[in-house]
């Protein structure tokens, strides 16, 4: 018997992976309903997503999907569309492709050409922070207005608080990125051409909800586990509910709390240094307004620094949401928001949207993330050890994001299972 503990996404698919290839699992959550930080609901007649807006349809996405009988359920995004950046009083056209770009006006003529001198610099230093890395690349202009909000919008995280090493040289290696990042780019043409943003008709719970189905009693919600102690054979996990499991193998796809507490008996120089990784407070406020905005959504530059809006997806746009916008508030950028309430916070959206964009809007909701903040508290977990037995799986741990996600999935099932399928879903980047 594998134990999964926690049905987010990550224990879902795992466990979704893992019992295709024959394995003897179990996932335990500790919540009523599976899908962790992704959660959708009807709000006054209209899908709100909390957690993920949307996913890429990569080809192992596409496959998944497929898997889990979503296929009727999938609503894609309108092809080519833009991201904006807001700088000095308005929104600024982001095109995907470098013949375009260099006709918009979202940084000067001389942030361009500082920018092109990438192609000359030398590679990632892993002493050094992410901001340093992007200015030293591609110039002050491009790193506070386009980079650094992009990058550090993934995390709610500052640049200058991550390093190179510890958050952005693992995925270079798996981009298989070299001494420049331009040069790729121009060998392709010069175009971004990302798969198109997709999601559900009922939002982006609908693919937690579709694992959860699959694994059907394989997956026992409000059942947290509070404690993982070796066994004979293996280890034996107890569940809130008073229950025990007999496990040859647990994996921990919990957040770096849970993961700390859960580990304390058994690896406590492990649990300690996990237990200080930081998260930042990130607040989603999902807004109704009348607007013709087209795109995928926007950033706000670094130079803004009046403002607590770090940025907004135009699900309106995206997937015919009629008038939802999501605005996020907070980050390590703006810690001032999470000491808010909820009502403050509402008001804040609300008066940063409208500086914006120009339009007016009203609150559906306000709710609170945490999110792993990936800064320099990653060097904690230099060198530590994981008992034998127990696999981590988080968006703390390795590459966050659904693609990340999913693909850490497919990495634990091959790992773990009795029989490895040629069919395991494995989620490409994008």
């Amino acid at each position: 018997m594998i134990v999964v503990a926690g049905g987010g996404i990550t224990g879902l698919a795992t466990g979704f992976e893992l019992h295709r290839t024959g394995a003897d699992v179990l996932v335990l959550e500790a919540s009523d309903r599976p899908g962790g930080v992704i959660r959708s609901d009807v709000v006054e007649g209209r899908v709100l997503d909390w957690g993920p807006q949307r996913a890429r349809m990569t080809p192992s996405f596409r496959r998944l999907v497929q898997a889990v009988g979503l296929d009727d359920e999938v609503v894609t995004a309108p092809p080519d569309l833009d991201l904006h950046i807001y700088r000095d009083g308005r929104l600024r056209r982001l095109p995907f492709s470098l013949a375009a770009f260099a006709g918009a006006d979202v940084v000067s003529f001389g942030g361009k050409l500082r920018g092109l001198a990438e192609v000359f610099s030398s590679e990632a230093r892993p002493e050094e922070s992410v901001s340093e890395f992007f200015t030293r690349k591609f110039g002050k202009e491009l790193y506070e207005t386009i980079i650094g909000p992009l990058y550090g919008g993934l995390y709610a995280s500052d640049p200058a608080d991550m390093r190179v090493g510890l958050s952005l040289i693992h995925v270079l290696r798996e981009f298989r990125v070299g001494r420049s990042l331009l040069a790729p780019l121009l060998r392709r043409g010069g175009r971004i051409d990302p798969p198109p943003p997709c999601n559900f008709r009922g939002g982006m719970q609908a693919l937690p909800d579709a694992l959860a189905r699959a694994l059907g009693g394989r997956l026992r919600t409000n059942s947290a586990v509070e404690d993982v102690r070796p066994a004979p054979g293996g280890w034996t996990v107890r569940a809130s509910t008073g229950e025990t499991v007999q496990a040859s193998h647990v994996v921990l796809a919990t957040p770096a709390p849970v993961t700390s507490k859960l580990l304390a008996s058994t690896a406590p120089a492990a649990a300690t240094a996990i237990g200080g990784l930081r998260y930042n407070a990130l607040a989603v406020v999902h807004l109704e307004a009348e607007t013709p905005l087209q795109g995928i959504g926007f950033k706000v530059a670094f130079s803004e620094n009046a403002l607590s809006l770090t940025g907004v997806t135009f699900n309106d746009h995206l997937f015919a949401r009629p008038g939802v916008y999501t605005a996020y508030l907070g980050g390590a950028r703006h810690p001032e928001v999470e000491f808010m309430d909820d009502g403050e916070v509402g008001r804040t959206a609300v008066r940063d949207f409208r500086t914006t964009t120009g339009h007016d809007a009203r609150v559906l909701s306000v709710a609170r993330e945490h999110m792993p903040a990936w800064d320099n508290s990653w060097e904690a977990l230099s060198g530590i050890e994981i008992p034998h037995g127990i696999d981590v799986a988080g968006n703390w741990w390795s590459r966050p994001g659904l693609p990340g996600r999913l693909a850490e999935a497919a990495r634990l099932a091959k790992k773990l299972s009795p029989s490895p399928r040629s069919d395991v879903v494995s989620q490409a980047p994008s």
